[in-house]
């Protein structure tokens, strides 16, 4: 987009007719649109703002915006006003001198407009008609028009201009109006209509570059700003009238598609082997170029991890499975709470990083709430609130997608009435829809973001990539971040500190560990909600569980073995006693042995449940277990304990009835 191009906005929200009433969005509509057309980086326009000006200062700016064009220039004209007809039904666009009865000396009539269009050299024209002509209204909305007239009439007839051809985009057709938002009331502050808004949202973020190309084109914005106004409000529908050669780009946009690179022709091989083992290598190496910085690189070796996973056997497909999990879309914090914040205050802002490769890195922002704003940083993204909206809980979310898949950020706040029952109007507020990559945010509004825990930190893989010099950059980390499931254990409860260790003024602050301390501390921070949350330290002895059940389980079969012992005995016994009726049974008992075996069985059981006991406590519950121990000792120790249960409890309960037998029959003997 390198030719000349140029866009006028008109708005007007102030009349000297009583009966036109006051509007409240064309000032932001025009701030809005001027920031996303003006920014280079987006739209590259040489834009112009006429604000209440009479009829007759309109109609000049309008000739000289169309007057001595070239053809390779591309324009845009956008009007935030009334729309008003005559009584033969021919279209205006008031000003602030306009008089409703005298429309034809006092308003901009539409057929000027199209006249300037049809005189100019321009090779393309886009004209944006944010206004209204006639038409029922739901309560809550505020109308632009009164009557009923066909706009895109006002405009049909030859080619316009001396180029391509021209583009005619209304915010409503002819039986409705164009809405300022959904709700207006008088403590409101002022907000770009529903179909501006819709425009600016489209370019600023990108969203409406549906195909991906990084170019966002006029009949792309048109099908995105039909669904954002149609979703928003069911009772305007946007319209169009376009006779245009070939495709109008309006903006450029960062959602350019990735083309994959195709991995080397030795790697395809070694992905095609009969061998598993050099299948399994390729995967490894794949891995390792998902991680590369060029992203083109890193997308080829991922559709070769995607083509494995799909294709060959089980075993490698799921190595493959889990090479393609281990790079995702991972945000953090994933939460943010801005707690309260004044109504018409500064924009507060949050950072949220971006961790794992750049593959994984690479993902476009898309708040899912008017209030919500998202720009992007050098190691991830800026998000801030828009306080200019009602007082209220504010709760919405910011999906992030890329090629990897896509990530959740959940963000609230309450907003505060503001002192008076009226709302200050913020400075950024008007142009809320603008990203704040045209305009980052006051250095002093944004608090940092506090390091990961442990948990969220990204894991280094068994293969480094070799990265290019100077092409990583600072702050961004390489390896690749494995997304954890653990979920955070509650904090210990803080110990109080002894009488004399500190004087009441700093209760917070943990004592000096040297016996001399400083004049002056400084103040202990308050932590903050992660490290509130940060999981518990690892144990310092992780093999205490597996090891003692593993004790348990030795228990629990030496009771086993002493049972039969005492078993045999007592059967030797009972056999003596009936053959020799002179014999006593306790006589028997001493000579087969009885009373050891059944004693150590009995020692032994008891040993065995008190030790898979310890070692149960020592596990902990499932939370602490993947904290302290991995997965292969926790199971072990569950297997162990398990089974030294099954053996000990039958053994204690034969050896006790085997002593109530014996005591009893000596009883009666």
């Amino acid at each position: 987009m390198t030719e000349s191009r140029y866009a006028l906005i008109i708005a007007n929200d102030s009349y000297q007719d009583q009966g036109l009433g006051q509007l409240m969005s064309p000032a932001q509509d025009a701030e809005a649109l001027a920031g996303v057309l003006g920014d280079p980086r987006i739209g590259g326009f040489d834009v112009r703002i006429v604000r209440n000006e009479p009829s007759h200062a309109i109609t000049m700016r309008l000739d000289d915006f169309f007057a001595d064009r070239r053809p390779g220039d591309t324009l845009v004209v956008h009007f935030s006003c009334h729309g008003l007809k005559s009584e033969s039904g021919e279209l205006y666009f008031a000003a602030s001198n306009t008089l409703p009865r005298r429309l034809a000396s006092t308003a901009v009539p539409a057929d000027f407009v199209r006249r300037c269009m049809s005189c100019t050299r321009a090779r393309s024209i886009a004209l944006f008609l944010d206004c209204c002509y006639g038409g029922a209204f739901p309560q809550g909305a505020v109308a632009r028009a009164a009557g009923d007239v066909n706009v895109l009439e006002s405009f049909a007839g030859e080619k316009l201009g001396g180029g391509r051809g021209w583009a005619v985009i209304t915010a409503s057709n002819s039986m409705e109006y164009a809405f300022e938002g959904s709700e207006l009331t008088q403590t409101a502050g002022p907000r770009p209509s529903v179909f501006t808004s819709a425009i600016v949202s489209g370019l600023a973020t990108g969203e409406a570059d549906l195909d991906e190309d990084g170019r966002i084109s006029l009949d792309e914005l048109y099908e995105y700003v039909f669904d954002r106004v149609r979703q928003e409000n069911p009772n305007q529908t946007p319209s169009r009238s376009v006779d245009l050669q070939g495709d109008l780009y309006l903006a450029r946009s960062h959602r350019r598609r990735i083309a994959p690179s195709p991995v080397p022709d030795d790697l395809r091989a070694a992905m095609q082997s009969p061998d598993i083992y050099t299948r399994r290598g390729a995967i490894a190496e794949l891995r390792a170029r998902m991680e590369n910085a060029d992203l083109s690189v890193a997308v080829g070796a991922r559709e070769a991890l995607a083509e494995m996973a799909r294709k060959d056997i089980r075993a490698v497909a799921d190595e493959a499975g889990r090479a393609l999990s281990e790079v995702s879309v991972n945000p953090y914090p994933t939460r943010l709470d801005f707690g309260p914040v004044p109504q018409g205050a500064p924009p507060p802002h949050q950072q949220v990083r971006l961790l794992g490769p750049p593959l994984a890195r690479s993902c476009a922002a898309h708040p899912k709430a008017d209030w919500l704003r998202a720009a992007e940083t050098s190691d991830g993204l800026d998000i801030s609130v828009d306080t200019s909206a009602g007082p209220g809980h504010l709760s919405g979310d910011i999906v992030l997608k890329g090629t990897v898949g896509e990530g959740l950020v959940h963000v609230e706040a309450e907003v505060l009435p503001a002192a008076g029952g009226r709302a200050p109007v913020s400075p950024e507020s008007p142009t809320a829809a603008i990203p704040a990559a045209g305009r980052p945010p006051p250095a002093r509004t944004r608090p940092p973001v506090p390091p990961p825990p442990a948990a969220h930190r990204p894991v280094p893989t068994r293969t480094p990539v070799a990265q290019t010099p100077g092409r990583q950059e600072p702050g961004k980390q390489e390896p690749v971040h494995k997304p954890s499931t653990h979920k955070p254990s509650t904090p210990a409860p803080t110990r109080k500190p002894p009488p004399t260790a500190r004087p009441p003024a700093a209760p917070a602050a943990r004592p000096a560990p040297r016996a001399t301390q400083r004049p002056t501390q400084r103040p202990t921070q308050r932590p903050t909600p992660q490290a509130a949350h940060a999981p518990p330290p690892p144990s310092h002895r992780p093999q205490r569980a597996p090891a003692l059940a593993a004790v348990s389980l030795g228990l629990s079969v030496a009771s086993l073995i002493t049972l039969v012992l005492a078993a045999i005995a007592a059967i030797q016994a009972v056999e003596a006693r009936v053959y020799d009726p002179r014999t006593t049974l306790e006589d028997e008992a001493v000579r087969t042995g009885l009373t050891g075996p059944l004693t150590v069985s009995l020692v032994t059981a008891i040993l065995a449940l008190v030790v898979v006991a310890i070692a149960r406590n020592s596990l902990g519950s499932s939370a602490a277990s993947e904290t302290n121990y991995a997965e292969g000792p926790a199971h072990a120790t569950r297997v162990l304990t398990r089974t030294a249960k099954i053996i000990a409890v039958p053994a204690l309960i034969l050896t006790v009835l085997i002593l109530l037998v014996y005591l009893v029959a000596r009883g009666y003997a």
